[in-house]
């Protein structure tokens, strides 16, 4: 999950999802590629505490609604999401972590 958008300052956002159990890779990556003069970055925040929940199908080119359904699932549940990305086929979404189990069988049941 990667997701830009242009920020304050002149700065782009940039939003990106890795596994946990890399996040402090990630991190040591992006700080030694700014050493290096590669990229330059005002912060880097990391979180651990969020969860990427997608729903996924070859017919969500052809039925209309489907991202709906799954926003208002979520919205039912009182689940915030915080990033979205889409493709063709899938649509992908983070949220708080402690929300996954809730979320998921929320979309399952939907």
């Amino acid at each position: 999950m990667i997701v830009q958008n242009i920020s304050e300052e002149g700065r782009t956002d940039m939003t990106f999802s890795c596994p946990t159990n890399q996040v402090a890779r990630a991190e040591a990556a992006m700080n030694a590629a700014k050493e290096r003069g590669e990229i330059n970055f005002h912060d880097l925040i990391s979180d651990t505490n969020v969860a990427k929940v997608s729903i996924v199908g070859i017919g969500m080119r052809s039925h209309a609604g489907v991202a709906a359904r799954m926003f208002q699932a979520l919205r039912d549940e009182n689940i915030n999401i915080k990033v979205i990305t889409t493709s063709e086929i899938k649509v992908s979404v983070l949220i708080d972590r402690k929300y996954m189990e809730l979320a998921v069988q929320a979309l399952h049941d939907a």
